[in-house]
């Protein structure tokens, strides 16, 4: 049987790759497990768990926070991740003054080493076009209030450049080790669409 990854009965995309998908497995290309083992590599060894572990990398380590503002493809990779869709990596560091977001108004440009698979929202058009021209609106139906003083700057990801949004670090984190604070850190936060959590949310 294959994997449903629909994310809802009217996601159009969704349904294209489930034909897709049984078609290949029809003229017998591809078979249900390595479909599903190609879908687990995604979700277990290329999601977002690993830029995760680099943000929160990050928030401990100051030189290796110096050294991703430097040079991130080569701070990611200190951690093992990379790959051709992280082969030029830029972090953008959110502060209580700048709250930087990322887009891919031409395609869906990806750090997938980084955050895995992009989700649906990210390729589409609304959002390409909204979070350009209107981003803090974009930004508020995500859940985030910024003050009015804060600037946001979006970033256009293409083929050559792809970018890491380091969010803040919640208050209340300071005697956390490393491995709890990178469950703190969400996708979303990563693309600057959402914050970190607060410990214990």
């Amino acid at each position: 049987m294959t994997r449903d990854h629909r994310h809802g009965p009217d996601d159009e995309l969704a349904l294209r790759a489930a034909a897709l998908e049984a078609v290949l497995v029809e003229k017998g290309l591809l078979s249900t497990d390595q479909i599903d083992a190609i879908v687990e590599r995604y979700e277990r060894d290329l999601g977002p768990q690993n830029g995760a572990r680099v943000v929160a990398r990050a928030w401990v380590d100051p030189a290796y926070r110096d050294r991703l503002r430097a040079d991130a493809t080569a701070a990611i990779g200190e951690l093992g991740f990379g790959g051709f869709e992280g082969a030029t990596m830029v972090a953008l560091e959110n502060t209580p003054d700048v709250h930087n977001v990322v887009v891919c108004t031409l395609c869906s440009c990806y750090p997938w080493p980084v955050l895995g698979l992009p989700p649906t929202w990210y390729k589409s058009p609304a959002y390409r076009a909204r979070v350009v021209a209107e981003p803090r609106s974009v930004l508020r139906e995500f859940g985030i209030e910024l003050p009015a003083e804060a600037r946001i700057r979006v970033w256009d990801s293409t083929s050559e450049v792809r970018y890491l949004v380091v969010p803040q670090r919640p208050a209340g984190t300071e005697g956390m080790g490393e491995e709890a604070l990178a469950g703190l850190v969400t996708r979303d936060s990563m693309i600057g669409t959402g914050l970190a959590r607060s410990p214990g949310a």
